[in-house]
């Protein structure tokens, strides 16, 4: 504390000779100071800059020494944060990190978060609140948000994976301590790539309630197109693994020359009825046994 009493000395020192430290755009007298909050804080000058820099490696052999900024807690529910403050000095934004939650009955937090404030006139009007994290402390992190939505404006989302990896979309339930359990999955699978164009065909795969793979119901080749439902193996346009089909409104063509396109079907009370080419219709009647 003494230190850093003598040190605002020699800033304020520096200033009055008019080193530097004044704000040239308003009053020549603003000098580097305490805030006007609450602790030891340092305010820099009104529109003056800090700049860092260094030519320090980030190697943690050596002491990580570029780490020109750093934040820690030194209590087991502190929370070292970096906030932005409108015009008012109300809190806005936040990039936080810490370990331990703020209420002890709630599961350890362990992540960096950016947070922004509620609505106004919502039920926590103003309230910071996580939208983005990223735990630490783990080999793959679950990263998560919360009360957003995630738009690619004029861009891709890509999911991306080494060949003979699936890589997934998954549709979950979140439970307790933001653990989620999967419902559905669109996957590009892990079928090898042996050139012309095999592999990596496009799955919709289902889960049981306690999370385990089904089944995939449906799947399309990306070789030739082909969909398979109930087949991971579809050898035609449309591969039907199962003893029905059903095609549920009945359907009479007014005539045998009725406008229909080449392979439509269609049923009534007395026939089943296919269109064999452009606007021609034929029929089998239908009989009981």
């Amino acid at each position: 504390m003494k230190l850093l009493k003598i040190m605002l000395l020699l800033f304020g020192g520096l200033c009055l000779m008019g080193m530097g430290c004044t704000d040239r755009n308003t009053e020549p007298e603003v000098t580097l100071g305490q805030s006007e909050k609450s602790g030891d804080d340092i305010r820099i000058p009104h529109n003056e800059r800090l700049h860092l820099s260094t030519d320090k490696k980030w190697i943690e052999q050596e002491g990580h020494q570029s780490d020109l900024i750093r934040l820690q807690w030194t209590a087991e529910r502190a929370k070292p944060a970096i906030v932005w403050v409108d015009e008012k000095g109300k809190d806005k934004t936040a990039i936080i990190s810490h370990d331990k939650a703020n209420n002890p009955e709630q599961h350890d937090h362990k992540h960096i978060s950016f947070e922004t404030t509620m609505s106004p006139t919502g039920q926590y009007a103003n309230q910071l609140f996580t939208r983005f994290e990223i735990p630490f402390d783990t080999d793959i992190s679950e990263i998560r948000t919360h009360s957003s939505n995630f738009n690619v404006m004029s861009g891709i989302l890509r999911v991306a994976g080494e060949s003979e990896t699936n890589r997934d979309i998954q549709f979950s339930v979140s439970g307790e301590e933001n653990e989620t359990t999967p419902r559905w999955a669109i996957r590009a699978d892990s079928t090898k790539e042996s050139g012309k164009n095999t592999g990596a065909d496009l799955q919709f795969i289902r889960y049981s309630d306690d999370g385990e793979v089904v089944d995939s119901p449906l799947t399309i080749q990306r070789s030739d197109g082909n969909v398979g439902i109930g087949t991971n193996d579809p050898d035609t346009k449309l591969d039907v693994n199962g003893d029905k089909l059903r095609i549920r409104d009945k359907y009479t063509p007014a005539s045998s020359i009725a406008a229909c396109s080449q392979g439509q079907m269609a049923w009534d009370d007395q026939y089943v009825y296919v269109c064999v080419a452009q606007n021609s219709w034929k029929r089998t009647e239908l009989s009981s046994w």
